[in-house]
């Protein structure tokens, strides 16, 4: 039986993930952690979060998860979601600048205002509910259509250094990272737990996933 951790620092809905990740591969053994021996013989880890990134570094760091999830990133699937995959940056604009993880080289920017406001364009901070999302290949895609619809919820987004590791966009107003992929590391700024079915399918597809293109 295939075993995947779900890193519990402190910050995120787990439960709503864990059973999910269930729901989309009921033969995997999910366990919410944050036992680094156990997230380390875990066969995939997901790392979720909400919230600041202050606080959600702060955590990292004071457990000791902040070196355990450097370490797995270089070894097994890695599925980051929402603050977690905005950790996985090198800074965030957040809190008035944050170091992150540095795992993934880029930045963590807000939303700027269009011309003549949020509210003229009928767009709010933070960007939350329902949007498309346009797709690059990737395993973790399959089975799910073209410009499906996620549940986002979020004031930042990712700008990575290197454009070739975003593997989907959103637009809101304008386009921006939604999905960012690089070796074994797959990250969302969506709630796939939050999705229905095109989310369970990422799930599913994670779960399956040997962390090869």
């Amino acid at each position: 039986m295939s075993t995947v951790a779900v890193i519990d620092y402190g910050m995120g809905n787990l439960h709503s993930i864990a059973k999910a990740l269930q729901h989309a591969a009921p033969d995997t053994r999910v366990h919410i952690t944050a036992d680094a021996a156990v997230i380390r013989a875990s066969d995939r880890v997901v790392f979720p979060g909400v919230g600041a990134i202050r606080d959600c570094m702060q955590a990292l760091t004071q457990s000791g998860l902040a070196d355990v999830i450097k370490d797995v990133a270089k070894t097994k699937p890695l599925l980051g979601i929402c603050l977690g995959m905005q950790a996985l940056l090198t800074v965030s604009e957040e809190n008035e600048g944050v170091s992150c993880l540095g795992i993934l080289p880029g930045q963590v920017v807000r939303f700027a205002q269009p011309p003549g406001g949020f509210q003229a364009n009928a767009l709010k901070v933070p960007h939350m509910g329902w949007n498309q999302v346009r797709q690059k290949p990737h395993p973790l895609w399959s089975k799910i259509p073209q410009d499906s619809h996620f549940y986002f919820l979020h004031s930042y987004y990712a700008k990575p250094d290197d454009a070739d590791i975003i593997v989907a966009t959103s637009d809101y107003p304008h386009p921006f990272a939604c999905a960012l992929a690089q070796g074994t590391i797959f990250a969302v700024q969506f709630h796939p737990e939050k999705s229905q079915a095109a989310g369970l399918q990422l799930l599913g597809n994670f779960l399956c996933w040997d962390g090869q293109l």
